[in-house]
Parts: C-alpha cells; sequence; structure tokens
C-alpha cells in the first residue's frame, strides 16, 4: 500500500503555473511539471526555514554536499568527490554558461535529435550554430548514429556536444558502451561533452542510469555534467541545481563561469529541498511516484492500443514524457497539436520543436494522478474518433 497519495488531483489553477495558465476546460499535459504533491521532506524542510522568518544570503553547508554525494554513490554507483560540486540555479542556466565559456561565436555544438528544444536555443541565443546527430529509430528503438557524430565531431568548428542522459523526449537510458563511445570520439577530436542528467533518476522501476563521467578516465576528464533534484521531486520553481566537474582544469573555468553570470549562488530553499530530497524519505517517495508513473504508461499504452492503434507509444525506460508516434495520421505534429488543442482543449507538445523526427510525434507527460491521465487519453480517443468519422463522411 502506498504511503503517498499519488491519486490526489490537485488543484494549481490560480496558483500563477505556468502549465495550469489555462482555461477551465482545458487539460495541460505538455511541460515537464509534476501535478504531484512534492515529498512531505521537502515541504518540511522548507516549512521549518519559512519558520525561521529571515531569508538572507546563503552558504553551502556540508549537508548539501554529502547529499549529493550520497545519493549518486548509493543508487548510481557514482563516487563523487566534494570538491567536484558547484551548486548552480539550473541546468539550461549551466549549459548557457558552459556555451560561452568553452566555445565562440559561430562554432558548432553537437546536439543528438530529437532533444530537449531548450538546447537549441542555449546555442543560437549565444552566437553558436546547431550541429544535428540525428537518433536512429529501428525496430521501435532509438540508438545512436555514431558513423555521423565522428563526422560531425570531426569539423574543427565543432567545440561541444550537449549530450542529454537519458534523453528527453525519446526516454532512452544510454547503456555504458554508448556512452563509453561517446567519450572517446569527442577526446579523439577536441570536443567538450556536457552531459544533462535532470532526468537520471525517472528512470523505470528496476532501471537505473549511468552517469556519462562514471564510464572511464576520458568521460570524466572531458565532461561537465548537470544534475538536480528538480524533475526528480517536481520542484522546478526552487532553481536549485549543480555541476559536477571531476577535471580540475575545467572546474576552475567553470566555477569563474558560473559565478561571472551570477547564477551559482544558493538560495535557502535551493539548498534544503535537495538535502531534504536527497535523502531515505526522499528515495521511498521517488520509489513510489515512479512506480505510479510506470502504472501511468501501462494505462496509456493499453488504451490507445484499443482504442487509437494507429499510435505508436514509443517503449522508453526514463522520464515520466511519453513519445507518441503519430506518423499514421501526419507529417506536421505542430498542426496536429494545434487541431488536439482546439478541438478537445488537451495540450501536448508537439515534437516538431525537439528536431530529428519530432515532426511525426508528440509529447506526452503523465506525471499526474491517474484520473486526469484518464481524461487525457479520453479527449485523445475523441479527437481520433472524430477525425475518423469525418473520414469517413467524406
Amino acid at each position: 500500500m502506498s504511503v503517498f497519495d499519488f491519486d490526489k488531483l490537485t488543484d494549481r489553477r490560480g496558483t500563477l503555473s505556468l502549465k495550469w495558465d489555462v482555461a477551465e476546460h482545458e487539460l495541460p499535459m505538455w511541460v515537464a511539471d509534476m501535478d504531484f504533491e512534492t515529498a512531505p521532506c521537502i515541504t518540511r524542510a522548507l516549512q521549518k526555514r519559512l519558520d525561521e522568518k529571515i531569508f538572507g544570503y546563503m552558504i553551502l553547508p556540508d549537508a548539501w554536499y554529502e547529499a549529493y554525494q550520497g545519493w549518486w554513490e548509493k543508487h548510481h554507483g557514482f563516487s563523487v568527490q566534494k570538491e567536484w560540486l558547484i551548486f548552480t540555479t539550473g541546468v539550461i542556466p549551466a549549459i548557457s554558461t558552459a556555451v560561452r565559456k568553452f566555445t565562440t561565436p559561430a562554432e558548432r555544438i553537437i546536439v543528438q535529435t530529437p532533444v530537449y528544444n531548450m538546447f537549441f536555443n542555449s546555442i543560437v541565443n549565444n552566437g553558436r550554430r546547431i550541429l544535428e546527430n540525428p537518433l536512429r529509430f529501428v525496430d521501435g528503438e532509438y540508438s545512436m548514429d555514431f558513423e555521423d557524430l565522428e563526422e560531425k565531431m570531426k569539423d574543427p568548428q565543432t567545440t561541444m556536444m550537449i549530450l542529454c542522459n537519458p534523453a528527453n523526449p525519446v526516454g532512452k537510458i544510454w547503456d555504458r558502451e554508448s556512452l563509453e563511445k561517446v567519450g572517446e570520439l569527442a577526446k579523439k577530436h577536441h570536443v567538450l561533452v556536457f552531459s544533462d542528467e535532470i532526468h537520471c533518476d525517472l528512470t523505470a522501476p528496476g532501471k537505473g542510469y549511468v552517469p556519462f563521467a562514471s564510464v572511464s578516465d576520458i568521460c570524466r576528464d572531458n565532461s561537465i555534467t548537470a544534475v538536480a533534484p528538480t524533475k526528480t521531486f517536481g520542484i522546478p520553481g526552487l532553481q536549485s541545481a549543480a555541476v559536477i566537474v571531476p577535471e580540475e582544469g575545467l572546474r576552475q573555468r567553470m566555477n569563474r563561469a558560473l559565478n561571472t553570470d551570477e547564477v551559482a549562488e544558493p538560495g535557502s530553499f535551493a539548498v534544503d529541498a535537495a538535502v531534504a530530497g536527497f535523502s531515505e524519505e526522499g528515495w521511498q517517495w521517488l520509489c513510489e511516484a515512479r512506480s505510479y508513473i510506470e502504472e501511468n504508461k501501462q494505462y496509456v499504452i493499453e488504451a490507445l492500443g484499443r482504442q487509437v492503434p494507429g499510435i505508436q507509444c514509443i517503449s522508453q525506460d526514463a522520464t515520466y514524457l511519453m513519445w507518441l508516434d503519430v506518423s499514421a495520421y501526419t507529417k506536421d505534429s505542430e498542426a496536429l497539436a494545434r487541431a488536439i488543442q482546439k478541438e478537445t482543449g488537451l495540450f501536448l507538445s508537439a515534437g516538431q520543436i525537439y528536431g530529428g523526427d519530432g515532426n511525426t510525434h508528440l509529447r506526452l507527460n503523465v506525471a499526474c494522478s491517474r484520473e486526469r491521465v484518464a481524461d487525457g487519453v479520453s479527449r485523445l480517443v475523441a479527437y481520433f474518433s472524430r477525425q475518423k468519422a469525418q473520414d469517413a463522411v467524406e
């Protein structure tokens, strides 16, 4: 029996929620933001800080370092030294900082599409160029195209790769062999790897992920890794993250860059939330949340399989974001997402914004109550049923 109530139908309207800034009849299932109440251990820690009634400048306590070190050692098999850790307000600010510090304008940065669209913003907004290394999709599975990757890395204007590990939106956990190959190619061609591992805790029950820096000395010494409790516990509004930089020279430069960009100053709530979340009680909450999310995914797979067999739910072992193949219906996912929203009030992410084969995919967030998942599925079914009926009439 669950200790935590993930079935609770939380109401976030009127709370200045980005996700829930929608009309009364509309249902947002797009942005990667949980609708679960966060782990009680975190809310207790925040309440304790709130009760102090003074919120001045914060120093990083040993407990913050120990929380990250203990969590990654125990749950991910990666021994992180204290000095490797640097606080930052978010993963994307850290990526943008790294782009500015370690590359120069007009240089190329590799991304493996389809991938989180904010990577593109961090590249383009800083005057660098996107270089896509599209993922292969064969027999229902995504994999890396290493031949293409090496060709892209050979370009002397290619100086960085932003890796998504595990991959968002496709939900792929990269295996050790794939990561090792990335590390070897990057070292060979003098390309720095920035590994975004923000979704690493959100794996399916019984599944783990491999930290890029843990794979080999080569991967460790030529990488910057970003991690955070924010996706794990549904607290992105607290702006709490860290970068792990084992190599001393890279670390000194990254530390200076984060402070220059003013994104390395910790807030008291950000620190307390991380320490509380990366605890035994936080682990218990996460384990139950992951099981609930997996059940939500199975509900969607079974329901759509019965009622809209043209939609293929891509197999995935990570994230709470389902990647739906709608190629049987469209090659323009943006137009389809707009039509679904207009006719049913259901907000989904159009895969087009993630590049690669996203034009034929939609992204669905199932980190919410089963009742809400069922509502979203029923709206999808209703849309495609009406489309089928209209096609029959025409």
